[in-house]
């Protein structure tokens, strides 16, 4: 050892040779660690804060500015002889919530089916969208098979509603796996940008098919439900049929498939497809059913939010699925990319945000709003409010 060196390491290795195991000895200098940098450790912890609770700042700043205006400046209600009525309480707001959740319902199923896609093969399948839009389309291609229209009532309207609803999400689950065998498995080792484009060509072929199905122009079709009558009232806020309809599909459908992929075999096996395809091969899982089953599912879902939304909004269009799936894609990425649960709430938090932006800034400003959000949680947390469940993210 010469003046000030550190003490040196010996380490043991065991080596093959042909005459037999040998071990040898390996002397490397032991460096001292690294002194720590000033400042390193209080900024790092700055940071942390900054991101927890500026996180939670950002996503709280709209909803309590317009409590906070609605209290103190009220908002019109009304004309009493020529003179505004102005009320001071949180209806309105409240209003915005309910509308919000609901409209994030429908994104949230959508979204499910991109996380679960990317999750497994870390693919943006741009054609979901475009399956949903389907999904709405065969959905009331449905309505008249089976003699639904607005003027059907009682058990038979429910029985019909159910009947459509699961042959709507074989359809779309059966269109979503047809999608992977041709478009994507024979890509499945290519460079990634080649299945990227793929799906963006798959995408615009679903919006020219669902063009000669139904034609260029938004189309009205039957209020099944009455959607917008109010069956209770909670604090002064009127909660309407399509509130109920939006979560009475997605919750169940959530937990069903949150207990598929914990609590049976093929869940486990998709689960084990999502963090190491050839580990699950060797083990012995069928990895190319695995990522069909993957579609299949993501596209059942799909096609439960195509007959929402046609039941919601009394209307379709072609282009339905290109919006539909960009807001969807958005909330995936917001709530933590492979994430099943941050996907739900990524999509009940756009959703509000777009009703808020919709009723008190004016639809023109809702996407930057949205995309303003979307920058904001990436900023403070890149890996998404839940965080992401890839490969990459470990």
């Amino acid at each position: 050892m010469v003046g000030g060196d550190p003490p040196p390491t010996t380490r043991l290795r065991r080596v093959d040779t042909p005459y037999g195991a040998m071990e040898t000895r390996t002397i490397s200098p032991s460096l001292p660690p690294a002194p720590p940098v000033p400042g390193v450790r209080v900024l790092a912890t700055i940071r942390r804060y900054a991101g927890r609770w500026g996180l939670i700042a950002a996503l709280a700043a709209l909803p309590v500015y317009y409590a906070v205006h609605d209290l103190t400046y009220g908002y019109q209600a009304g004309t009493v002889a020529g003179h505004p009525v102005i009320h001071h309480d949180l209806s309105t707001l409240g209003f915005n919530f309910a509308v919000g959740l609901s409209n994030g319902a429908i994104w949230a199923l959508i979204a499910i089916g991109y996380t679960l896609v990317y999750g497994i093969i870390e693919l943006i399948n741009f054609a979901h969208g475009d399956v949903f839009m389907l999904g709405s389309f065969t959905a009331v291609g449905l309505y008249s098979v089976f003699g639904l229209g607005s003027s059907t009532g009682g058990a038979w309207l429910i029985v019909g509603l159910i009947i459509t609803l699961i042959i709507t999400m074989i359809v779309t689950g059966s269109l979503n796996v047809l999608i992977e065998r041709v478009a994507y498995r024979p890509l499945r080792n290519a460079p990634k940008l080649a299945p990227l484009i793929t799906a963006v060509g798959f995408s615009f072929i679903l919006q020219n098919v669902g063009l000669l199905w139904r034609g260029g122009s938004p189309q009205s079709v039957p209020d099944l439900i009455n959607v917008q009558q109010p069956l209770f009232t909670v604090a002064g806020v009127p909660i309407q049929r399509g509130y109920i309809l939006a979560f009475a599909v997605m919750i169940p459908l959530v937990f069903a498939l949150s207990w598929f992929i914990s609590g049976t075999r093929a869940g486990r096996a998709m689960r084990a497809t999502a963090q190491d395809p050839e580990a699950a091969r060797l083990m012995g899982i069928n990895v190319n059913a695995t990522i069909s089953l993957t579609f299949l599912l993501g596209g059942m879902l799909a096609g439960a939010a195509g007959l929402v939304y046609a039941l919601y909004e009394t209307n379709v269009w072609y282009f339905q699925g290109f919006k539909a799936g960009l807001i969807a894609f958005t909330a995936a990425v917001m709530g933590g990319i492979g994430n099943v649960r941050g996907a739900v709430l990524g999509g009940l938090i756009i959703g509000v945000i777009q009703s808020l932006a919709d009723s008190r800034m004016g639809p023109q400003w809702t996407e930057a709003v949205v995309f303003g959000y979307l920058i904001a949680i990436m900023i403070l947390r890149p890996r998404g409010l839940l965080g992401e469940e890839t490969r990459e993210a470990g």
